[in-house]
């Protein structure tokens, strides 16, 4: 096997590391070591994976191939996260959270627990890209619990998705949705209810 895993990284029982993963790779200003990196008991890291350190990861984790997660995040039990997709760094993500392929989910954003995000999904934190005190006012989506996400639909700055909302594909969300809910379009307008879906 080929994978590199820096000091102070904890990973727990009956984990698979497969070939090319890097877990606990030191952030810009930090030395090897120096945060400490958990994954829980079961774990399976597929090749290519990049976790940085500082990471606290619960049970049964799983990543697809070429998964990034940057620095500093805290992640629940029975999280999986797809192919390709980026978790920047100080993200909360709950319990049984399913990220599929290639999306993005930028610092301070919250997942909570029992969430979907669908693949190439786009999370956004900054209002005012490459504004003076963008750093300072940066400030991710939340997705409350059970809620959904489709393919390809991009969360605006700051808005929270409602506990069992549904955001329908290639959807612009730019304002919070309410809880149980169905928004779609560009802008995003609730077009149902959860209740009334044929599922």
């Amino acid at each position: 096997m080929s994978y590199k895993i820096f000091p102070n990284v904890q990973i727990g029982k009956n984990a698979v590391i497969e070939n090319f993963v890097i877990i606990g790779e030191p952030p810009r200003d930090r030395n090897e070591g120096e945060l400490p990196t958990v994954i829980g008991d079961g774990a399976i890291i597929r090749s290519h994976t990049v976790i940085y350190a500082g990471n606290k990861i619960g049970n049964n984790f799983q990543t697809g191939h070429h998964t990034l997660v940057r620095e500093e995040n805290t992640i629940g039990n029975n999280v999986s996260i797809g192919s390709s997709s980026v978790i920047e760094h100080h993200v909360k993500i709950g319990n049984g959270v399913r990220i599929h392929t290639q999306a993005f989910v930028p610092e301070e954003s919250i997942l909570e627990d029992g969430c979907w995000i669908g693949p190439n999904v786009v999370i956004t934190n900054a209002t005012y890209p490459l504004s003076p005190n963008v750093k300072k006012t940066l400030k991710g989506a939340v997705v409350q619990k059970r809620a959904k996400i489709g393919a390809n639909a991009t969360l605006l700055p700051g808005v929270t998705i409602g506990e069992n909302a549904l955001v329908g594909a290639g959807a612009v969300v730019t304002k919070d949705v309410p809880p149980g809910k169905v928004v779609a379009g560009n802008p995003a307008i609730i077009i149902n209810d959860i209740s009334d879906l044929p599922y």
